[in-house]
């Protein structure tokens, strides 16, 4: 059987690919533990700097695995304890890519649509291919796409989620990047590049520096101004202190570049 999801690790950077191109990339039980595991595993490890996530085949991912899901309707409390555990396994993980220490690009394609947007909106930065289609259209079935909506709506404004969670339309990449759910929309024969040329840039900073910087990012934007300040002001103190940090500023004054010991 082939493995549901591939890592291949290039210097710092970790690409992990979706493998289920028939199920166009679906996530299933095993695909979410299989996700977890690797990003588990790749926040210890301190030799990675940014995370590249795509899909094989034609698609990025289509959201969940209906048939799988329809499958857990056979038993007695009618899927019920099933779908909890499953909704709350597929939480847990969008959370760990957000507290992941590394940064996480979506490499996107084809289609993202319901918990494959969530997927993107995840992230902490996307490039899709043009074309790209995005949706959360779970209400197309009725099922509102709650869970999905989470990170949906802390990347565009209310407006526009609630319009793509309630008629269940998909946009396009080029309007997807004008509110705010990708970085940008590039062509798709220049997709790997792209994405591999701003992984490449975010692996070049120092990772420490990165990983503070990505905590505060995401712990500041639930703080009341003052509390936001206070938080990121003794976290600057903080990062100012690092060997690493001082060599850069040395060499900033020197107009060389910075060779980090980390």
């Amino acid at each position: 059987m082939d493995e549901i999801l591939l890592r291949s690790d290039d210097n710092a950077i970790a690409t992990l690919t979706l493998n289920r191109p028939k199920a166009l990339n679906a996530l299933s039980e095993e695909m979410l533990v299989a996700l977890q595991t690797e990003l588990d595993s790749i926040a210890d490890d301190h030799s990675i700097r940014a995370i590249v996530l795509k899909g094989a085949g034609k698609v990025f991912c289509a959201g969940h695995d209906l048939k799988q899901m329809t499958a857990a309707r056979q038993a007695e409390d009618g899927g019920k304890a099933y779908f909890n555990a499953l909704f709350q396994q597929c939480g847990h993980l969008m959370t760990t890519i957000t507290k992941q220490p590394q940064p996480v690009i979506a490499e996107v394609h084809g289609i993202a649509t319901a918990a494959g947007c969530q997927l993107v909106a995840s992230c902490d930065l996307a490039i899709a291919a043009e074309g790209t289609r995005f949706g959360v259209n779970g209400i197309n079935i009725g099922l509102f796409c709650s869970t999905p909506m989470v990170a949906l709506t802390r990347n565009i404004h209310q407006k526009q989620a609630f319009e793509m969670l309630t008629t269940g339309d998909f946009i396009e990449a080029d309007r997807a990047a004008s509110i705010g759910l990708i970085n940008r929309a590039v062509p798709q024969d220049s997709l790997e590049a792209e994405t591999n040329a701003l992984a490449e840039k975010l692996a070049s900073k120092l990772g420490v520096a990165v990983k503070i910087g990505k905590e505060s990012f995401y712990k500041q934007l639930e703080m009341g101004l003052e509390e936001a300040y206070a938080f990121t002001g003794a976290n600057m103190a903080e990062n100012m202190l690092f060997r690493d940090t001082q060599k850069g500023v040395a060499a900033f004054l020197d107009k060389r570049k910075p060779e980090w010991d980390q």
